[in-house]
């Protein structure tokens, strides 16, 4: 609806929610420090997203120490099956979620978080992920692509191959095991359960130690 180049300066400027009550001190830390063999494609870093233009100044992944954890656990179980994890995003600075609110059309929103509320990925809670093949490295194909603002990118989508079905529940399946719930309306996107302790953070990638 409007260029990223003149949103933001506005995002930046602007202040997250105030929000009531306590909250566990943040502690993000990077996946690929836990186990490096969680790959990542991080399209915000890159044109390659909805919006077209880089939104993350470095391609990394963050997240609150327990909920990197699960994920390892599960990067772990699915060595089993022949797959590993592929994040497209994790931690994403408050700033930016206004940013794909204010660019989104309204009639798109359920596929952006409203900042008003904040994102559990500005909690550190959530995390954007696919399977890739370990035999060959390559993504997996599942009935939608990454934020694809359509249809078929709903868990329940019953369109798409057998086989892409199989992967999206596999990968379903196992986040669920560690604690994770998927969106409703994007089958990548999982939160982890614990996402209502931890508040909203606007810190850049570039500051976290």
């Amino acid at each position: 609806m409007r260029p990223v180049a003149d949103l933001l300066p506005l995002a930046l400027a602007a202040t997250p929610p105030v929000e009531q009550g306590e909250f566990r001190p943040a502690d993000l830390v990077e996946l690929t420090s836990l186990d490096p063999s969680i790959r990542l494609d991080i399209r915000y870093a890159t044109t390659g997203n909805f919006l077209g233009t880089p939104l993350y100044s470095q391609a990394r992944a963050f997240m609150q120490r327990p909920a990197a954890q699960a994920v390892v656990r599960v990067q772990h179980a699915l060595a089993g099956e022949g797959y590993g994890l592929l994040v497209h995003d994790a931690y994403r600075p408050w700033y930016v979620t206004k940013i794909f609110w204010d660019a989104t059309p309204a009639d798109k929103h359920e596929f952006v978080a409203d900042p008003a509320e904040g994102s559990r990925h500005n909690r550190g809670c959530a995390v954007d992920l696919t399977l890739y093949d370990l035999k060959t490295g390559r993504a997996v194909e599942m009935p939608s692509l990454y934020d694809e603002m359509s249809a078929r990118a709903y868990p329940t989508y019953t369109g798409g191959t057998a086989e892409q079905r199989r992967l999206r529940d596999l990968l379903r399946r196992h986040m669920e095991a560690e604690g994770f719930t998927v969106y409703e309306f994007e089958w990548w996107h999982f939160d982890y359960r614990d996402w209502k302790s931890y508040a909203i953070q606007n810190v850049r990638f570039e500051s976290i130690r």
